[in-house]
C-alpha cells in the first residue's frame, strides 16, 4: 500500500475539520477544505453480522480533522476506507488548468483501437469498448457474463497494451498489486473515487479520470436519496481527467 501511504503523506490542510458526512448506499462525500466523493464500498452485508470491523465513531465524525477521517482509508473495513478515500479527495486541491473536461472511454478509444486492452472494474463503456479492441478482458469481482474472476489478473494484465483500473481499488487495497501486474501497459484510472494529483503519476499512470464536486449540496441530496453516479453526475459535479504529459 505505498502509494496510499504516500498519498496520505502529501496531504496538507489536515487540520480542518470535518463539516459534513454524507454515507450513501452508492457514493460518499465528506466535506473539509472542498468535498470530496468515494464510492460506499462493501465486501459483505456487515449490519447484521458477527463480522468485527465498523465505522469508528459513526454519528460523531463531524468536527473531526480531515486528516482524522484519512486515514481511514488504511483500513482493513472498506466502508471505512471509503470515508478515508473522501476524505482524502475533501483536501485535494484540483488544477482544472492541467486538466480536460473528457471521461475515461474517449481515453481508452483513442488510445486502445485495435490493441489488447485490460479493464478492472465492470463499466457501462464496456459493449462500445468491446467493438474497437482487438482483445478486451474485463476483471470483475462481480461478473458478468463475458468477464473474468480477479483471479485472472495475473494472466491477462501483463498481456495488455491499455490498462483502466477502477479507483475503488484504493478502498480494497488492491492498486498497488494491479498496478505491478501492468507496468508495460498504458495505464488509466477513473472513477469518482480517483485522487486527482499528480502525485499519482509517480507510479506509472498515465492518465487519471476522476471528477470535483462542485455543488455539494445537489450532490448530497441526491446521494442521500439513493442515486447511483448515472443519476447524480449530470448535478454538481465536473468530470475531469488529467494526463501526465500535462
Amino acid at each position: 500500500m505505498q502509494i496510499l501511504h504516500d498519498l496520505t503523506a502529501s496531504l496538507t490542510h489536515t487540520d480542518i475539520p470535518v463539516t459534513n458526512v454524507c454515507a450513501g448506499a452508492f457514493w460518499t462525500t465528506v466535506t473539509s477544505r472542498f468535498t470530496g466523493m468515494s464510492s460506499t464500498y462493501r465486501e459483505l452485508d456487515l449490519q447484521h453480522s458477527d463480522h468485527p470491523c465498523m465505522v469508528r465513531d459513526a454519528g460523531e465524525l463531524t468536527g473531526k480533522t480531515a486528516g482524522d477521517l484519512a486515514a481511514y482509508a488504511l483500513s482493513d473495513d472498506t466502508v471505512s476506507a471509503s470515508l478515508g478515500m473522501a476524505a482524502i479527495n475533501s483536501l485535494i486541491a484540483i488544477d482544472e488548468a492541467a486538466c480536460r473536461p473528457i471521461n475515461a472511454y474517449e481515453v481508452l478509444a483513442e488510445k486502445g483501437a485495435g490493441k489488447n486492452i485490460g479493464v478492472v472494474g465492470h463499466f457501462p463503456f464496456i459493449p462500445k469498448l468491446r467493438e474497437l479492441a482487438a482483445n478486451l478482458w474485463v476483471i470483475e469481482r462481480r461478473q458478468r457474463p463475458g468477464d473474468y474472476p480477479e483471479s485472472d489478473a495475473e494472466k491477462y494484465l501483463p498481456r495488455c497494451d491499455v490498462v483502466c483500473l477502477t479507483s475503488t481499488s484504493f478502498i480494497n487495497h488492491t492498486i498497488g498489486q494491479l498496478l505491478g501486474l501492468c507496468r508495460n501497459s498504458f495505464i488509466v484510472l477513473t472513477g469518482p473515487t480517483t485522487p486527482m494529483t499528480p502525485l499519482l503519476f509517480d507510479y506509472g499512470i498515465d492518465v487519471i479520470c476522476g471528477s470535483k464536486v462542485t455543488d455539494a449540496a445537489i450532490v448530497n441530496r441526491y446521494i442521500t436519496q439513493g442515486a447511483t453516479f448515472r443519476q447524480v453526475k449530470k448535478h454538481g459535479i465536473r468530470l475531469l481527467a488529467m494526463t501526465a504529459s500535462s
